[in-house]
């Protein structure tokens, strides 16, 4: 199986978004934690398995297949020979629906 996306860079991508979502979360919990007198629990470090991580960027590079391959089924049928972002914008509702 071919894997146009890095594994590596995906995670990184997932990381930093468990960070700031963890960051989200410490600031609410902190300002909570302030007006009730308690004191915050440590936040876990998220982690993905190695298993879920080649799903996940399987996934990403069959959604992206689909999102070229259709916004270039609707280009073509309007004659133009380059896909442009109104094309995705197009298609983008009923590939999320089919996903």
């Amino acid at each position: 199986m071919e894997n146009a996306f890095d594994c590596d860079l995906i995670y990184s991508i997932f990381k930093q978004a468990w960070s700031r979502k963890t960051a989200e979360k410490s600031k609410e919990a902190e300002a909570i934690d302030t007006e009730v007198g308690r004191a915050s629990k440590k936040n876990r470090p998220t982690t993905a398995n190695s298993n879920a991580l080649k799903v996940s960027c399987e996934l990403l590079r069959i959604f992206v297949t689909e999102a070229v391959e259709r916004a270039a089924i609707i280009a073509e049928a309007e004659g133009n020979g380059k896909i442009e972002a109104t094309h995705l914008e197009r298609i983008l509702p009923q590939l999320l629906l089919d996903f």
